[in-house]
């Protein structure tokens, strides 16, 4: 039984990795992926760094004389009169690309912003941004009389910066990042979400497909109904982990190239700035000290080792409960379009899962999170949202206990229902029918 189960597995493995569509797909996809992401962003810079912006700033309040900042995109001029004379020079004598004009309105700053062909979509917040900047310095020195170097002091000294501790039942401290943990939660749980709904489709189509070309009359004249359908769930199981596996050396290929083709792409001024605070960050300091398992460690509420371990007993035992009621409900019609009726009912508590995840996140420890996380249809990826934030130990263990006993319950429903409805053609099975096959022998 053994060696033929291992040849139904060998099958279903060379036979989809071999498959046009499988090349194409898993190679594909990430530069697909990494084109709708880069290209655009790559366009935008590249139009933008090519287009300069010469802007004439006529300032009625005279507030902003010469305060604007300059940069490898932008220039400024400074000049007074007449604004529509201004405006007419500047643009028939192509001098500048649009004229800024700065009104001394007693109700408050008013200006407007003039140009005759499309500008950059950042000037006008750029231009924005420095004029609040410096109308609040002035404010400060004229009418405060505070200097901008006691303020920015001020500043610092009122800054508030809290810690959140987390202290167990033995009383030992642990500093808690609830917003890296609701991050990390929902990563989890969004992934194993994908991969169950794309990989147990896979079943669903593969059973499907041998019905209909009535393959599966010539296996199962050699192997039992039990055995290809176990076949067939870990064969397309291995397909999958050696697709993701070769989306991740892809992936890291496509982005160290693109990396190495434009290392400046996202060094701006924000991106710079959020490096340096993320550089400057204690767990950051800690792992340059340690190494990552300890910085783990010592800032979240579970341990490396307990979330790698959860996360493939979840992926594995998710995968395989879907994909053996997936099997069986495939078994049981001879198309995909009249799969969906069978299929429907199991795909709902899916969806409630993925749905829930940003309340779950939000209150890892409330009564919805619990519940979903205990029911074996939701568990997988409810358990894994509130695992990073710290789940009591006889949850965890209670939750995995309840997905094995439900596991070996669909194992009995699926070889049951495949057993007899892979081999039914051109009827409609209802659930009453399949019912009765439950209780036969």
């Amino acid at each position: 039984m053994q060696n033929k189960t291992f040849l139904i597995i060998s099958r279903e493995y060379t036979t989809r990795v071999k498959k046009k569509s499988f090349i194409i797909l898993t190679i594909l996809l990430p530069i697909l992926m990494a084109a709708l992401i880069f290209l655009p962003l790559l366009l935008v810079m590249n139009s933008e760094k090519n287009q300069h912006s010469r802007v004439l700033v006529v300032d009625d309040t005279e507030i902003f004389l010469n305060n604007f900042e300059e940069n490898d995109n932008t220039t400024f001029q400074y000049r007074s009169g007449d604004i529509n004379q201004l405006t007419k020079e500047a643009f028939d004598n192509d001098e500048f690309d649009c004229v800024f004009h700065i009104l001394d309105n007693s109700d408050g700053l008013v200006s407007n912003l003039y140009y005759k062909e499309t500008i950059p979509t950042t000037l006008q917040s750029s231009i924005e941004s420095q004029m609040n900047e410096i109308f609040f310095d002035k404010l400060l020195q004229d009418s405060l009389h505070i200097e901008l170097a006691e303020f920015e002091k001020l500043q610092d000294l009122t800054k508030v910066n809290i810690t959140a501790i987390q202290i167990d039942k033995e009383g030992n401290q642990r500093e808690n990042d609830a917003d890296m943990n609701m991050i990390i939660g929902m990563v989890c749980g969004f992934f194993i979400y994908f991969i169950i709904i794309i990989f147990a489709s896979q079943v669903l189509r593969g059973v499907l497909e041998e019905k209909t070309n009535r393959i599966v009359e010539v296996l199962i004249s050699s192997v039992k109904p039990m055995q290809l359908l176990v076949g067939k769930i870990v064969g397309i199981a291995l397909v999958g982990i050696t697709q993701f596996l070769i989306w991740v050396v892809l992936t890291t290929g496509i982005l160290f190239g693109i990396q190495l083709a434009a290392p400046n792409l996202f060094q701006d001024e924000a991106t710079t700035e959020m490096a340096t605070e993320m550089a400057n960050a204690p767990e950051m300091a800690e792992l340059a000290d340690g190494n990552i398992f300890q910085a783990i460690s010592n800032h979240f509420p579970i341990s490396f080792a307990e979330l790698i371990l959860s996360f493939f007993f979840y992926f594995v035992i998710g995968y395989l409960i879907y994909a053996t009621l997936y099997a069986a409900m495939g078994s049981v019609v001879d198309n995909e379009s009249d799969s969906q009726q069978y299929t429907m009912p199991v795909t709902i508590p899916l969806m409630l899962a993925i749905i829930t995840v940003p309340s779950i996140s939000t209150n890892p420890n409330g009564q919805l999170a619990t519940w979903l996380s205990m029911i074996p249809l939701t568990s997988p990826i409810s358990m894994m949202v509130r695992l990073p934030s710290g789940v009591p130990l006889w949850q965890l263990l209670t939750s995995m206990a309840i997905c094995l006993l439900f596991l070996i319950f669909c194992i009995w429903f699926a070889a049951k229902v495949y057993r007899i409805g892979i081999l039914m053609y051109g009827k409609k099975t209802s659930w009453k029918e399949i019912f009765r096959w439950l209780k036969s022998a």
